[in-house]
């Protein structure tokens, strides 16, 4: 939507207070399910991908390697996910997500999702579609296309 002078605001202006809310209401959802913010992304990636090592899947969900380490031992003690030595390289741990691990980020994401449908019910139908549609597009980007040429 556009202003009278045909200017809008910045996206990430737009955005950021939508997504930052939107994590918000997050959290309490997710510490009824006993997780953390990281430890919903990490049973989701291996949810997505069911083994990866340690180091991809920190690459994977944009965090330091040595920073997940602690959400890891957390999400495995709970019985979450399991690590296992990599038999091609001893050094390398593999991760996967438990059958519980699935049955609580799958609970999380339920009721996260239903928050997320009372706010989108506030869009026409075909706003919605449209809207979920274009969300699903651009976040598909890889971030070099998303950040565009660089600046001479």
């Amino acid at each position: 939507m556009s202003d009278p002078a045909g200017e809008r605001r910045d996206l990430a202006a737009m955005l950021y207070p939508l997504v930052r809310s939107l994590m918000a209401a997050e959290l309490p959802v997710l510490a009824a399910h006993g997780l953390s913010m990281w430890g919903y992304t990490v049973l989701t990636a291996l949810d997505e991908r069911p083994v990866r090592t340690q180091a991809a899947l920190a690459e994977a969900i944009g965090a330091d390697k040595t920073r997940i380490i602690r959400t890891l031992d957390e999400l495995q003690e709970a019985g979450l996910i399991v690590r296992e030595p990599d038999p091609a390289d001893r050094r390398a741990r593999l991760l996967a997500i438990t059958d519980d691990g699935r049955r609580v980020r799958r609970a999380a994401q339920a009721g996260i999702q239903a928050n997320e449908n009372r706010l989108l019910a506030r869009l026409p139908p075909a706003d919605r579609r449209g809207f979920l549609r274009a969300v699903r597009t651009l976040s598909s980007l890889p971030p070099e296309e998303i950040a565009g040429p660089p600046a001479e």
